[in-house]
């Protein structure tokens, strides 16, 4: 027995076990996979008009905004394929990670908005926290070609 399943607290109901195991690794992808595409979908407008958030990133106090507004498209879209597709998983999720932290200053802070307005964002945070530490499981492209930061 593995000391990772010695730690684990008894099931109330051990049948649910096997489940729960067969389970776990697809609940990941899919938690994946979803996080990527919904990044893609939000960075969809910003691709388009790569320079179309340069007075909002200049306002949160990045300059030159002609710089850093279609680094922000990137890495929203391109960085959500990345990672729905499960490729350089930990860069691509790290960066949207900084992309969405800030988001939460922005609700939070600049929009006054508290924690109200910046819980998804923490959410978004610490999901792509999660796969910045994690990587990408079995089913990815990382894992096929058997290599990942």
């Amino acid at each position: 027995m593995t000391e990772l399943a010695t730690n684990r607290p008894r099931l109330i109901i051990p049948s649910l076990g096997g489940l729960y195991s067969k389970l776990s690794e697809s609940a990941e992808t899919i938690l994946r996979v979803a996080t990527g595409l919904l990044l893609v979908t939000h960075g969809y407008g910003k691709i388009l008009n790569p320079f179309g958030a340069s007075g909002m990133v200049e306002s949160l106090g990045f300059y030159p905004g002609a710089l850093w507004s279609p680094l922000l498209a990137a890495t929203e879209f391109f960085g959500g394929i990345l990672i729905a597709i499960g490729l350089f998983t930990r860069p691509a999720s790290f960066a949207a990670m900084i992309v969405l932290a800030v988001t939460v200053y922005f609700h939070g802070i600049v929009q006054g908005e508290g924690l109200g307005g910046a819980e998804k964002s923490i959410l978004w945070t610490l999901i792509l926290f999660f796969f910045a530490v994690r990587g990408a499981n079995s089913h990815s492209v990382d894992a096929k070609i058997g290599r990942q930061f």
